[in-house]
């Protein structure tokens, strides 16, 4: 019976859930097998003949989880039980070398590390078709005046496009990080029982030098029983990173789908229901789940950084949370990046609604403008802000326009013409448009590193 949802199936894609089942782990585990032996073998400590065999037995599916757990269930220690079960798909003269110089971290740290490698190399390019897809909305709306709020309320006006701009740019800048994330996080570790390669000798940095190579890591250039756990602490950061940038974007179309805004909405297929009581709901439920599962994953960071201050050279309080954390975080935001790609690609976008609210306000919106305009006529700024401010409070029941045209301190020093032409909003968006086009080139820089 299935008790978290990853379990059952509600959340999580199978490419990622595949990374951390059961058999999976073995697998990897076992290529650090193999890797070592290959490298000891090149450096001539163990015979090649033993290499060969240890690597034959290592092939994926070539030792089961069921095995291993029958072993685990005597001995109490998995890598052990591991060890074993290779040791009984080997020639009896390999079994001397099997594990040789290694320590049970080394290979738990190690497959770690194969794990989040390729979790990254799923991430990765979903990340950057999702910038891809905000960039071209961005472009689709750039020229789409629209209100700007601050602390909830009217505050300019903006290019809608920009809105798509910012996240765009956002996941941009994920895809750099991830980039340089990989050398400090994806790290081969085979210097034995407290980080001196005691049993290998010297040459145990050329053992691990090689078997980083094969594996696609990065050799640790210093480590105790374990790699240093801040390198596990950034992955689950940067995942968390990602996961409150999506977020990030979910509460805004939460708040545009509002029904007193109604600018955007999720896209709501032929027979979905919106609720059980109410027929007419479409609630925006995806950038809901996509906010939750958010905050799920930011808790794994703070666990993430107690694992880092262990005891002299290594102790087991990290070890069982890390059973939880590792593959959680990973699963949480494939499945986040999964769902925010697929309310963007089905957001609808009110555009007659969006130009409805700029004038909810009756005209205050332009306040800033019209600020603008007086100081260009040589008003102090502030004596302008006073009485800009004096009569939008007063307007409340005219047309702001209107009121600015009547006001003896402002006709004074602006026609109606020249006031009339600051109430276009089309004219106050700004650098918008080669903000927007210069995002464009840094998400198609982005994501050709993913290619």
């Amino acid at each position: 019976m299935a008790i978290l949802p990853i379990d059952g199936g509600r959340y999580g894609t199978p490419e990622m859930l595949a990374i951390f089942g059961g058999q999976k782990k073995v697998d990897y585990q076992l290529a650090v097998e193999a890797a070592a032996a290959s490298a000891q073998a090149d450096l001539g400590m163990i015979p090649r003949a033993a290499a060969a065999d240890i690597r034959r037995a290592a092939r994926p599916g070539g030792v089961t989880e069921s095995r291993i757990r029958r072993l685990e269930a005597r001995s109490d220690h998995d890598t052990a039980a591991l060890v074993e079960a290779l040791g009984e798909k080997c020639r009896v003269s390999t079994r001397p070398w099997i594990h040789y110089g290694l320590t049970s971290n080394d290979l738990v740290d190690t497959s770690t590390s194969l794990q989040m490698r390729d979790a990254l190399s799923i991430v990765e390019p979903k990340t950057a078709r999702l910038a891809v897809n905000l960039s071209k909305m961005a472009d689709r709306y750039r020229l789409l005046p629209a209100v700007g709020r601050t602390h909830g309320q009217h505050a300019s006006i903006i290019s809608f496009g920009l809105k798509f701009a910012n996240w765009a740019a956002e996941m941009a800048r994920h895809l750099e990080r991830i980039a340089v994330l990989r050398k400090r996080v994806l790290i081969c570790k085979m210097m034995g029982v407290v980080g001196t390669g005691s049993m290998m000798g010297p040459r145990a940095i050329d053992v691990q030098k090689r078997a980083a190579a094969r594996l696609g890591l990065f050799p640790s250039e210093a480590s105790t029983q374990v790699v240093p756990r801040e390198r596990h602490a950034e992955y689950v950061f940067q995942l968390a990173l990602m996961g409150a940038t999506l977020e990030k974007m979910a509460v805004e179309v939460r708040n545009l789908q509002r029904t007193e805004i109604g600018e955007v909405s999720e896209l709501f297929r032929k027979g979905q229901m919106g609720s059980s009581a109410v027929p007419v709901k479409r609630n925006p439920t995806k950038s809901e789940r996509v906010s939750s599962l958010s905050r799920l994953l930011r808790s794994q960071v703070s666990v993430s950084f107690e694992n880092i201050p262990l005891w002299h050279e290594r102790d087991l309080s990290n070890s069982a949370n890390e059973r939880f954390t590792l593959p959680l975080s990973s699963i949480l935001l494939d499945e986040m990046l999964v769902t925010m790609t697929k309310v963007m690609a089905g957001l609808s976008i009110n555009e007659k609604r969006i130009r409805e609210n700029l004038d909810t306000t009756g005209g205050r919106i332009y306040a800033e403008f019209v600020l603008e305009a007086l100081v260009k006529k040589g008003v102090p700024r502030m004596r302008a802000y006073r009485d800009i401010q004096r009569v939008a409070f007063a307007a409340a029941k005219t047309g702001y326009m209107e009121a600015l045209m009547s006001d003896r301190s402002i006709s004074s020093q602006l026609s109606p013409a020249e006031i009339r032409a600051v109430f276009s909003p089309e004219s106050h968006l700004g650098a918008s448009s080669r903000i927007i086009s210069g995002v464009r080139r840094i998400v198609e820089r982005a994501a050709r590193g993913t290619a």
